[in-house]
């Protein structure tokens, strides 16, 4: 690899091999395309680089001088592609990732704790979003990755489809011998904010229709799941993230559905292990 420009590029390999053709071998062009980039330089440069003779292309006095900055600037670049390389082992890198907080703490957390051993410098930043504008915040640089609904994936960006979330509907333990029926059109709903439409899909799915239409609110997960525990009303939440409060009850274990994600980045060329760990680790 070279960061050299595409006319540096053939003023050296012409003199490593000595002759355009042998230049052009190296380099995967024609040796006019050769000439050409020499000719764009010289003029670039005002000067004359090269002295053709039947030994091959000789360096002029100027030549000599471009020459030296060349010689530099590869080993700059050495040293420079080395410390890119070395980046995620020798400097603090930070990646952000968005998306539901009850994903990001039952699945993504997790999975990536087996990373910290091998990428020690590299330094999470998680933002546990319950709002539908995680893909703005991906398009925007808030963040770095983020889980999306299938819809919300651009053409420009690249993901990868995830395991569903599944979601079914939970009230307080004491409620358990109560009818499903009675609880939706007695008690009061519990959603994240008033853009949640979580519980309302569940209920039309079902089709459970009779139900209170006003609502608590609770902007974090562990609030919310403490106003089921102490009766203030029912929910609609994640089982993954669910199943770990034993003070909660799924009313109805037969009746979910099923939340279609996916993880989305935008395309690296050029990816580094790192972030090829980090995806393979959450896919």
């Amino acid at each position: 690899m070279s960061l050299l420009s595409p006319t540096l590029e053939a003023f050296w390999a012409i003199v490593q091999k000595g002759t355009v053709q042998e230049a052009s071998q190296i380099l995967g062009i024609t040796q006019t395309g050769v000439t050409q980039r020499i000719r764009s330089l010289e003029k670039q440069l005002k000067t004359t680089l090269f002295i053709r003779s039947r030994k091959g292309m000789k360096l002029t006095t100027e030549g000599e001088s471009l020459l030296q900055y060349v010689k530099v600037s590869l080993e700059n670049e050495g040293m420079t592609l080395s410390k890119i390389q070395k980046a995620a082992f020798e400097h603090n890198i930070e990646i952000g990732i968005s998306g539901p907080s009850s994903i990001l703490r039952s699945r993504v957390i997790p999975n990536l704790l087996a990373l910290k051993t091998k990428y020690p410098k590299v330094r999470f930043r998680f933002e546990l979003s319950d709002t539908p504008d995680n893909h703005e915040k991906l398009k925007i640089g808030r963040c770095d990755i983020a889980i999306l609904e299938h819809h919300q994936v651009a053409k420009e960006m690249d993901s990868r489809v995830l395991k569903s979330e599944r979601y079914k509907l939970y009230v307080p333990k004491a409620w358990k011998k109560r009818k499903l029926s009675e609880i939706v059109e007695n008690e009061t709903i519990i959603d994240f904010d008033s853009t949640d439409k979580m519980t309302f899909q569940y209920l039309e799915k079902f089709r459970l229709k009779k139900y209170q239409p006003d609502r608590h609110y609770a902007n974090n997960t562990d609030a919310l799941m403490s106003m089921i525990e102490q009766g203030m009303g029912y929910s609609v939440l994640s089982e993954e993230f669910a199943k770990k409060n034993g003070e909660i009850f799924d009313i109805s274990p037969d009746q979910y559905f099923d939340y279609k994600i996916a993880l989305a980045w935008y395309p690296r060329p050029e990816m580094p292990e790192y972030f090829k760990a980090i995806l393979k680790a959450l896919s």
